[in-house]
């Protein structure tokens, strides 16, 4: 079993910055691609960023610029540094991370509970 835990959601005030965690723990063999998601209230999961194992890094383009992905392979840790925040940017903030759990099971997606990023004024 492997569980992600995310930490750093909050309130923050447009232009201001919050730093996300996760972690990966468990039965862990190998993480591939880990990454952040995030849904809004009334509106589908969207890609945020995803970081390969080697850091190759992706951006949805509403973000560029202004979340920075990054991880740590020997903690099984995946962050997002967001700045410049905007009310647009109010989310559940989730994590994901493609997993092998021994070297012959498939790879499998797991998923974070989720953190609330909130920004207002």
């Amino acid at each position: 079993q492997v569980q992600l835990v995310e930490s750093g959601g909050g309130l923050v005030q447009p232009g201001g910055s919050l730093r996300l965690s996760c972690a990966a723990s468990g039965s862990i063999f190998s993480i591939n691609d880990m990454g952040w998601y995030r849904q809004a209230p009334g509106k589908q999961r969207e890609l945020v960023a995803t970081i390969s194992s080697i850091g190759r890094t992706n951006y949805t383009n509403s973000i560029k610029g202004r979340f920075t992905i990054s991880r740590d392979n020997a903690k099984n840790t995946v962050y997002l540094q967001m700045n410049s925040l905007k009310p647009e940017d109010t989310a559940v903030y989730h994590c994901n991370a493609n997993v092998k759990v021994s070297r012959w099971s498939i790879w499998r997606d797991y998923w974070g509970q989720g953190t609330q990023v909130t920004v207002s004024s």
